[in-house]
């Protein structure tokens, strides 16, 4: 099966909220800096943009937070492509603390957060949603494997 590689990044001082742990905001832009690196690996890269005016927005998101993570831990992201259509792509991200740089998540070790995404491929000028050219659509086609268990939910209601 083909994998993005993992994306890695380290909590900086100024991501710790006044609970003593990273702040939700930091954990959404670690997220965000993974799918860079998934546009990145599917060729909606920088030259991509600047050459079609096209990209990739985020139009739904749904993040979990499951454990804290503290300064100076070293993070890995896995994406999974769960799937792609003509213009929309579904994703999920999940947060590793690692014990080092650039490690690998310790097999079976939990994730400390997940976000699931939909996005849309939208032309700029236009500001539409369009078709993802062939070569990009197949790549995502390659790289779609079956969603986690916990991707798909919804948001508990209060009883």
């Amino acid at each position: 099966m083909t994998r993005l590689p993992l994306f890695h990044s380290t909590v900086r001082e100024e991501w710790i909220d006044y609970n003593g742990h990273m702040s939700e905001a930091f954990y959404v832009l670690v997220f965000g800096h993974a799918t860079d690196a998934l546009m990145i690996g599917t060729g909606l890269d920088s030259d991509y943009r600047e050459s079609t005016g096209c990209s990739l927005y985020t139009v739904e998101s749904h993040v979990r937070f499951l454990r804290e993570v503290p300064a100076d831990a070293h993070l890995a992201v896995r994406t999974r492509v769960l799937g792609a259509a003509a213009r929309k792509a579904r994703f999920t991200h999940e947060m590793y603390v690692v014990p080092e740089p650039q490690a690998e998540p310790v097999p079976d070790a939990a994730p400390v957060a997940t976000t699931e995404l939909l996005a849309l491929h939208v032309d700029r000028r236009t500001g539409r949603a369009i078709a993802f050219p062939d070569a990009v659509r197949h790549r995502f086609t390659d790289l779609a494997e079956p969603a986690p268990d916990w991707a798909g939910r919804a948001i508990a209601a209060v009883a």
